[in-house]
């Protein structure tokens, strides 16, 4: 039984490497989309000085373990195995709850799940133990209700906490600087970059030293006393520092990004360690203590010894700071960092891709009820004071960026100050939630939500919130379950979900690096978006449009072939697939003209207005033959599922040559969306004429068919018609989609009159 335990200490720290590795690089996004957002330095440089701050967060992240140990349940009154149970239950749960996330493309936050799995699996084992013992042991006894609540509610109401801090500090901010900020920084620059560094003095070092493990008690009591005194120099120093280096020409903001960055990567490191090695480390210490004190029943061996201080031995931290440094300095990941923060937050028009819902579409209503009531009660020389500072039409944001540095420096200064307050009170708060409001707070205060992209922003919002509140019910029950059925099922179980564990590490992997083929032309639409050279953007955008239409005409030749197949074959799991494939479709078509129609903005404005009408026709037209490939379906399925009688070989005789003329059209059209022949297209217009003509001559074949009283069956020969009268629009839809395509590609007067 000895040797399991250590198998599975062992296990727990192997899952633990790939937890710090996996977590920095997914979560590096938080500290580093400030700094990227509003190039405040060259990749390489941001990515060294968060690697500075990372290390030095994880040597000072001590004190936070104890959230592990003894911070959501009473280890007194648990056994050995019962611990082991739960941390085994916690890790596993971890990485389950990671493959599905990444799996979903859903947003997912350390913190969240780690609180809330060893909630579940503790939750679990409490009741197991009450059911069995007589020794009238409560919830209340077994669990650390209070400091869990704590807990909790510092992770959710950090949300609002830090939504509000955003929006308020960033508008005092805004009204202080202007978005015209560069002829009036003179001497307030000096008094807010003097602000801005003395605040991480103390939350940073202040806050984080006092814990270190090398600290004398004389030392810190020394820091007590003086605190105010260490602050007021702090001050002083760093506001005649800056104000030196502004004489000197050097861009004091993106002296305070980059500090930022270094104090938001040290906030990261040293809040969100306890996520990856804090079970680990307290199931280590539990086994050290069972095998030095334990009379070898481990069921039986209380685990009071976690209620002592968690004194993490040095070389675990750094060792565990060497990993994150390598993950993020390697990372595939971290270095193509998510632009989801970077877009919902952008000043010049980001990635809008998150749809519309009904929630988001009541707050924006709300919201311009209350700002026009605002307006008539406001005196209007206050509101023309305010207009002037928050003219955005008048940023100063470096070349291609998606914010100024203004907004860089209050993101990280701000999520830094907020993360590191409640690390030293001893919260584990997220980093995603604090980091990503305080984004959405601040770009809020700085007009970055119009009215034509506020809708889009608040759901891309709401999902990421939705998707946190996710994590926390699925951590919880995961963790429950897996606890539960460990505790009754012994070694075989922890074998078997170690197996599990280990296969999932191995298919998160391969899913990662299939995703990353999936995600097309997204380099394009990047490029688009950050081109400055209107040009350039509409010969990019071309190719970008002509990509997509190749990738949807690709889809719709094999679906309908796949449909007909189906129908013909009387095989419904196809129609299955092809039904649930056209609904995500439909789906990215709307997300692609929502990027297309972004890209478009960025064109010369008479390019724009001439090429809209095609462009707005060329979507339609792709969403119409999704339509027709949908009918045909739903109708095809129906019948079959209902088991009706199939399609008569008569039928199929005279369809086959029909379909094979429209694939035939479709394939040929991939090709021309590319390259962009006139006179190809031209011809292929044709071609879809003749085959609506052969399509109409069969439908009235059909109806004359039924109207001379012919013996069969009326059902299919319906499902028939529909497929045929579908497929007709589709080529309808083609012969558009042709047309729209030559206009756009062509700057050929005779070419365009030719195509028309």
């Amino acid at each position: 039984m000895d040797i399991l335990f250590l198998g599975i200490i062992i296990f727990l720290f192997v899952l633990a490497v790939f937890d710090l590795s996996v977590g920095v690089s997914n979560d590096a996004v938080n500290f580093l989309n400030s700094a990227i957002g509003a190039k405040a330095a060259k990749f390489k440089t941001i990515i060294i000085i968060a690697s500075v701050g990372v290390f030095a967060g994880a040597a000072m992240s001590n004190g936070m373990m104890e959230i592990a140990r003894h911070g959501i349940f009473r280890p007194e009154h648990f056994s050995f195995y019962d611990l082991i149970c739960i941390f085994m239950a916690v890790i596993v749960t971890d990485i389950i709850l990671l493959d599905i996330f990444n799996s979903l493309g859903m947003p997912t936050s350390t913190t969240v799940s780690m609180v809330f799995e060893l909630l579940g699996a503790a939750f679990v084992i409490a009741l197991i133990k009450m059911w069995g013992d007589d020794s009238a042991l409560s919830l209340m006894d077994l669990l650390n209700t209070e400091k869990a609540l704590s807990v909790i509610l510092g992770i959710f109401l950090s949300v609002a906490i830090a939504f509000v801090f955003g929006t308020i500090v960033q508008f005092i901010t805004r009204a202080i600087f202007s978005f015209e900020y560069k002829s009036r920084l003179k001497w307030k620059i000096g008094i807010y970059g003097g602000l801005a560094t003395t605040a991480i003095i103390y939350f940073m070092l202040l806050k984080g030293v006092k814990d270190m493990s090398w600290m004398t008690p004389e030392a810190r009591q020394y820091i007590n006393d003086h605190t105010a005194a260490i602050l007021g120099c702090s001050f002083v120093a760093c506001t005649l520092i800056m104000q030196l280096l502004h004489a000197l020409k050097v861009n004091v903001l993106k002296v305070v990004v980059l500090i930022g960055t270094f104090s938001l990567a040290m906030a990261f490191a040293g809040n969100d360690l306890v996520n990856f090695i804090g079970v680990p480390l307290s199931g280590f210490a539990s086994y050290q203590d069972y095998m030095a004190n334990g009379s070898g029943n481990p069921y039986d061996y209380t685990m009071g010894a976690l209620n002592g201080p968690a004194d993490t031995p040095l070389y675990f931290l750094i060792g565990a700071g060497v990993i994150m440094v390598v993950a993020l300095a390697t990372s595939k990941k971290a270095q193509n960092v998510s632009k989801t923060e970077i877009g919902l937050g952008s000043q010049n028009g980001g990635d809008e891709m998150f749809g519309s819902s009904r929630i988001a579409r009541r707050i924006v209503r709300t919201s311009i009820s209350i700002h026009s009531w605002a307006q008539r009660h406001i005196p209007r020389k206050v509101r023309m004071w305010i207009d002037r500072r928050f003219d955005t039409t008048r940023t100063q944001a470096e070349q291609g960026a998606s914010f100024d540095l203004i907004r860089g420096s209050v993101n990280l200064m701000l999520a830094g100050m907020l993360i590191a307050a409640g690390t030293s009170m001893k919260l584990p708060l997220s980093t995603t939630f604090v980091t990503f409001m305080v984004a959405m707070g601040t770009s809020l205060s700085d007009r970055a939500w119009s009215r034509e992209s506020a809708v889009f922003r608040i759901t891309g919002v709401i999902s990421v919130i939705g998707g946190w509140f996710i994590t926390a019910a699925v951590a919880f029950i995961g963790a429950a379950i897996i606890a539960a059925l460990m505790h009754w099922g012994g070694a075989p179980v922890m074998i078997l979900v170690a197996i599990v564990a280990i296969a999932l590490i191995i298919r998160s992997n391969l899913r990662f690096k299939a995703k990353k083929q999936e995600d097309r032309g997204d380099a394009m639409f990047q490029a688009i978006l950050s081109s400055d050279d209107k040009e350039q953007t509409w010969d990019l955008l071309k190719i970008y449009i002509a990509t997509q239409q190749k990738h949807f005409l690709q889809f719709a030749s094999t679906t309908y072939t796949d449909i007909t197949d189906a129908f013909i074959r009387d095989d419904v799991k196809p129609l299955g697939r092809a039904d649930r494939a056209l609904y995500k479709e439909k789906e990215l078509l709307k997300n692609e003209r929502r990027k297309e129609t972004l890209c478009l903005r960025r064109v010369d404005a008479d390019t724009a207005i001439e090429k809209s009408a095609w462009f707005h026709l060329a979507n339609n037209s792709c969403m119409s033959m999704n339509y027709n490939l949908r009918r045909i379906t739903e109708v095809c399925k129906e019948h079959v599922e209902n088991n009706f009688r199939p399609l008569p070989e008569s039928y199929r005789e005279t369809f086959l040559p029909i379909r094979d003329s429209i694939i035939n059209a479709l394939a040929q059209a991939q090709a021309l969306v590319e390259n962009g022949d006139v006179k190809a297209i031209i011809s292929l217009r044709k071609e879809c004429d003749l085959i609506k003509d052969t399509i109409s001559r069969e439908c009235h074949g059909i109806y004359d068919h039924l109207r001379n009283g012919a013996t069969g069956n009326l059902t299919v020969a319906y499902v028939y018609l529909n497929t045929l009268q579908e497929s007709q629009e589709m080529m309808s839809g083609l012969r558009k989609l042709l047309r729209a395509t030559s206009k756009l590609r062509s700057n050929d007067p005779v070419a365009r009159v030719g195509a028309a």
